[in-house]
């Protein structure tokens, strides 16, 4: 009994590999990786679109071509008290998204949760152009605005702001597998 289940199971799932398109379930895109001081470790990735909560206040999973992400973790370099893999909290976090075809939207990466990357930021975009043209990408990561995050003296006096403005931009992106794909 318990080898015709398996076998069952086994063609089972390689029809359902050899049936299914191959873009209908892809994983998160690695646009980039990068550190910046004091420790803190960046990943901006280009994933499926996906429904986020509450609906009100984010575009919907219909009217949305990828999510753009930035997942911000304290490294092993942080400073004393930094919980290593910890989330990075109150960063502004922008993306200038520009097709080849010359249209660009910039959108505010908000702070996110979920059960694969935890506190993350990102957004639901609509790509400014087809989802088979290549995309530059520019993210631009400032320190919280002043009324957002009070620094403690020791804080201040061994590390400074939490981070300095930084830019990264990364060229001719291809979206479309992702634009293509499903989370679900």
């Amino acid at each position: 009994m318990l080898v015709n289940k398996r076998t069952n199971f086994l063609s089972f799932y390689f029809a359902l590999l050899i049936f299914s398109p191959v873009h209908a379930f892809a994983a998160e895109m690695i646009i980039g990786e990068e550190k910046i001081s004091p420790g803190i470790n960046l990943i901006f990735e280009g994933a499926p679109k996906d429904t986020v909560h509450p609906k009100q206040y984010f575009r919907a999973e219909s009217d949305t071509d990828i999510h753009i992400e930035m997942l911000a973790n304290w490294s092993d370099e942080a400073p004393k008290g930094s919980p290593a893999g910890g989330f990075v909290a109150y960063l502004e976090v922008y993306a200038n998204i520009k097709g080849s075809g010359g249209n660009q939207i910039e959108v505010k990466l908000t702070p996110h949760l979920n059960m694969s990357d935890n506190l993350h930021y990102a957004q639901n975009i609509k790509l400014p152009g087809k989802i088979d043209e290549l995309y530059d990408v520019k993210f631009t990561i400032s320190p919280p605005k002043q009324d957002q995050l009070g620094i403690h003296y020791d804080w201040n006096g061994e590390v400074g702001p939490l981070i300095d403005e930084t830019v990264f931009e990364y060229k001719n992106l291809d979206f479309k597998e992702i634009a293509l794909s499903s989370r679900r």
